[in-house]
């Protein structure tokens, strides 16, 4: 459904020197979204979700290297990667499905820290840990082509 935008609108004002009730039309224009704007604004809200996906990463590393937020300096880490991830997700899914949102952010925290974890960590990567991951990240990918998929259908309806 289309909105008017340069509808006129009619004013209620009161004549201070006879004190009598007028009307006035006046016209207001709101620029409506175009969809070079809508597509940066999904492209925007991808590029957050990617950050709070990264800090996701860095949360999840810090609680590790905590050992059960026993050691200051990793719980300090923790807490501050927790908070950015959760105002960077939230600015995601202003624009983005909650649910695919939620599932690809969940994605990238659990494909980067089962990466990393070796890397910091005593852990050990084996095959059927990389299969798995390959399967989330397909999965990661492919809720995203669903997405992209989506939109022009809804934006043309």
């Amino acid at each position: 459904m289309a909105r008017d935008t340069h509808a006129p609108k009619q004013l209620a004002v009161i004549d201070h020197e006879e004190g009598t009730p007028m009307t006035a039309t006046a016209t207001a224009s709101v620029a409506a979204p175009t969809a070079t704007a809508t597509a940066r604004s999904r492209t925007r809200a991808w590029l957050m979700l990617l950050l709070a996906g990264v800090f996701e990463i860095g949360y999840a590393l810090a609680v590790g290297g905590s050992q059960g937020f026993t050691v200051l300096s990793y719980s300090v880490v923790a807490v501050v990667f927790f908070l950015l991830t959760l105002f960077a997700l939230s600015l995601a899914l202003r624009t983005i499905d909650v649910g695919i949102g939620y599932a690809v952010w969940a994605g990238i925290g659990a494909v980067g820290a089962a990466l990393l974890g070796p890397v910091f960590f005593d852990e050990t990567f084996t095959p059927v840990k990389a299969l798995w991951l390959t399967v989330i990240i397909a999965g990661v990918v492919w809720l995203k082509l669903s997405d992209s998929l989506k939109r022009p259908q809804a934006e043309n309806a």
